[in-house]
């Protein structure tokens, strides 16, 4: 016997919905437009925080750009010479815009900027890997975001910087056959702002060429109103200097001749692995400079153009040129950068004619407010 046999056939009209299931229905529509409005208060407060952080963004820039304008114009001139030598070994860089290398920039600077020369020796491998790395490692070790002490972080930035492309290259010239026994000098102008920083190995040079004002408008001043004041911004590194010498006798090393082991010129460099034991070291010199409005240039060389030019003479021989009357007008080129254009190439090739033998490249770096 079926169960179910006395329950009636469902019949085939449509039956009315109830007052509970009216209800049901209602409450799943309400709750359907409660999420809906949720789901568009979110999207509008997503949105809204994206304009705010969009807004602070752009507040940041602002803010930035008004600091930029108060920035010194820096602009850069090279020109290199082989010499009497079979090989060009020297190396530069210039970057006056580096922001492109790194990811990001410390929040209260502005711009940084490398200008850099590398005068290698027993090979041009040294100062090429030098070239094309240590602005690298420069960029991914420089400070960023919230910092304090920011010059002490560029300092730091600096020494770890020339430690890691001298281990880098020493590590790639080891594995070498026959091992490289390349080195070079490093000589690198970081101009963070307004702040200059040199970091330097060897006896390649930095010079700043400032104008200051003379009492009462007289005496020794370029149009009887301004001297020239030559500022060095590097120290020179050869064995024959004291503190050198002494670390290179500790070291186990000895000096002949003005020399390392009576071979090498220099007492510190990059590369150069086997002197490394004899105490000859890549850790720069720093030294650091508030860049003025009575600032001119700063003249970046390596040893080949001090060979025959003091830092004063050279400085003095850049303003003659700068100063001269008439000059090459070039399309899209002003004036003042022909000037400065004309008195790098010719720096240069003075030292030639001086009878300068030696690899000579010389960057010269404008300073305009």
């Amino acid at each position: 016997m079926d169960l179910f046999d006395d329950l009636p056939e469902p019949k085939q009209t449509p039956v009315p919905v109830s007052a509970q299931q009216k209800s049901t229905r209602e409450e799943e529509e309400e709750v359907k437009e409660e999420e809906e409005k949720s789901l568009k208060r979110k999207r509008e407060d997503a949105e809204c925080h994206a304009d705010k952080k969009e807004e602070e963004e752009e507040e940041k820039e602002e803010i930035k750009k008004v600091c930029r304008e108060g920035l010194p114009v820096l602009r850069g001139y090279v020109a290199a010479r082989r010499g009497e030598r079979e090989e060009m070994q020297d190396d530069h860089v210039m970057l006056p815009d580096m922001s492109s290398c790194m990811s990001a920039l410390p929040c209260q600077v502005s711009r940084v900027s490398y200008f850099a020369v590398f005068d290698g020796h027993g090979g041009a491998r040294a100062s090429r890997f030098a070239a094309e790395h240590l602005h690298h490692n420069l960029a991914k070790k420089f400070p960023s975001g919230e910092t304090e002490n920011l010059d002490k972080l560029v300092k730091k930035c600096l020494l770890d910087t020339f430690r890691q492309t001298d281990e880098d290259f020493l590590r790639k010239a080891s594995s070498q056959k026959p091992v490289w026994k390349d080195g070079s000098t490093a000589t690198c102008v970081l101009v963070v702002d307004d702040m200059v920083y040199v970091a330097n190995l060897g006896d390649s040079r930095a010079v700043l060429c400032r104008m200051e004002a003379t009492a009462g408008g007289g005496g020794g001043g370029v149009g009887g109103q301004r001297k020239v004041v030559t500022l060095a911004l590097s120290k020179e590194h050869n064995p024959t200097i004291y503190e050198e010498r002494m670390r290179i006798q500790r070291a186990g090393g000895t000096v002949r001749d003005g020399r390392v082991l009576g071979v090498l010129e220099v007492s510190r460099s990059i590369g150069d692995g086997q002197y490394k034991r004899c105490g000859v070291i890549s850790t720069p010199d720093l030294r650091r400079c508030q860049l003025t409005a009575n600032d001119r240039f700063i003249i970046l060389a390596c040893d080949g153009l001090f060979k025959v030019f003091s830092a004063d003479e050279a400085v003095k021989f850049v303003l003659n040129v700068l100063q001269e009357g008439s000059v090459e007008k070039r399309s899209g080129v002003t004036e003042e950068e022909v000037r400065f254009e004309a008195a790098c190439q010719q720096l240069a090739s003075e030292a030639v004619r001086r009878g300068c033998a030696d690899n000579v490249t010389v960057i010269l770096v404008s300073i305009g407010f």
